[in-house]
């Protein structure tokens, strides 16, 4: 028989609480086998596999390119319309990807959710990891682009993993607000693809961000994938308008939607194992 020391009890947690992070390194393990669970499972019984992850963003830019680029003449801030499209597509797909999976994380692991303990925080953030085996192929085909177009990156490139890691704080703070509502709210996973439909309109991805003047330009970093995609064209392309205030605008945004929607998610957790 076991000691009352050696008994854990789990209480639910009343109000706002902590975010308790510590337990997520304690469950880096689990967090790795969620996340590569999420892989295999995204390309099982699949024909084309991984190739889709390059599919997706490529045909994109190809319809951008004919409707926008060729039939609408919109600017490219002096760089080929394609690669300008498709250096946007690339960290937008990423933010996509793992905006869909995350916010669908939780009702898509109910099972697990009501039999066994960890941090609920674990099931968002391994749906967004997923997604780094796309970014890194889709990223590949860029390279690739670029040494098409005989476009060599400049020391701007040290920026980069800056841009990388504001896409992955947008994606888990919008994932971690809408897999809470989703619990609660079924009705969010049919928003979700209209949201993310409306968003990529409101990004300058078939459009530059420089055909709006100050302080407008700034403003619109309020949308923090737009200093993302500025970023990676200016850290890639050397594109000439350089994202400046956007950046910390963006970055800024984003930080208050995750740090927001962290405690969010913490606060809706005792709820999720009754109702999920």
């Amino acid at each position: 028989m076991p000691s009352d020391s050696d008994v854990i009890i789990v209480k639910p947690s009343k109000g706002w609480i902590s975010l308790k992070l510590e337990e997520l390194w304690e469950y880096r393990e689990l967090l790795y086998f969620m996340a590569w669970r999420d892989i295999k499972v995204r390309y099982k019984q699949t024909v084309l596999g991984a190739a889709w992850a390059i599919i997706q963003p490529f045909f994109t830019m190809v319809v951008f390119s004919i409707f926008f680029g060729k039939l609408a003449g919109v600017p490219s801030d002096g760089l080929p319309y394609p690669i300008f499209a498709y250096a946007a597509l690339v960290p937008w797909t990423f933010f996509a990807n793992g905006l869909n999976m995350a916010s669908n994380s939780l009702v898509g692991s109910a099972n697990l959710i009501k039999k066994v303990y960890f941090p609920r925080l674990v099931v968002p953030i391994s749906g967004v990891i997923s997604g780094v085996v796309d970014f890194v192929l889709a990223f590949a085909v860029l390279l690739g682009m670029m040494l098409f177009y005989g476009i060599l990156p400049t020391v701007n490139i040290m920026w980069l993993p800056l841009f990388v890691l504001l896409i992955f704080i947008t994606a888990l703070g919008v994932g971690f607000w809408l897999s809470a509502l989703n619990v609660q709210f079924r009705d969010v996973r049919y928003t979700v693809p209209f949201l993310t439909q409306f968003w990529l309109f409101a990004t300058p991805i078939a459009y530059p961000s420089s055909l709006l003047s100050e302080p407008w330009r700034t403003l619109y970093g309020i949308n923090p994938m737009v200093g993302v995609v500025e970023g990676f064209r200016w850290a890639l392309l050397g594109a000439d308008t350089a994202p400046g205030p956007i950046i910390a605008v963006s970055a800024l945004v984003a930080l208050a939607i995750l740090v927001g929607g962290a405690f969010y998610f913490r606060r809706m957790e005792k709820t999720f194992a009754d109702v999920v």
